[in-house]
């Protein structure tokens, strides 16, 4: 397993880490936090700054990055596979997904 992998994952409850440099598709990391441990190997190169899953994720089920929601799953996503706009739909700043209607 290759050691030299730096990832970030901040919250127990998180379905992503963020890789801390590039890493290329088929590499092994760890990926631990706060007593939970994860090797995953990586379906796909992720960039540093990119995210990649830790766990299974459903589409339509949350992805969440730093104990908070910051997307859905627009389709299932297996372990390793890299998570970005290709298969997350975020979920703030949704101007067009306001239900207050019109102002008056």
């Amino acid at each position: 397993m290759e050691k030299g992998y730096k990832t970030v994952m901040l919250n127990p409850v998180d379905s992503v880490a963020v890789a801390l440099s590039p890493i290329p598709a088929g590499a092994a990391v760890e990926v631990s936090c706060r007593g939970r441990r994860f090797t995953v190997v990586l379906r796909d190169a992720v960039e540093f700054g990119h995210k990649f899953a830790v766990v299974p994720i459903r589409k339509g089920q949350d992805v969440r990055k730093y104990g908070e929601v910051i997307g859905a799953a627009t389709r299932d996503i297996r372990v390793g596979e890299h998570v970005h706009v290709h298969n997350v739909e975020g979920k703030r700043g949704r101007g067009d997904r306001d239900v207050r209607g019109k102002s008056s």
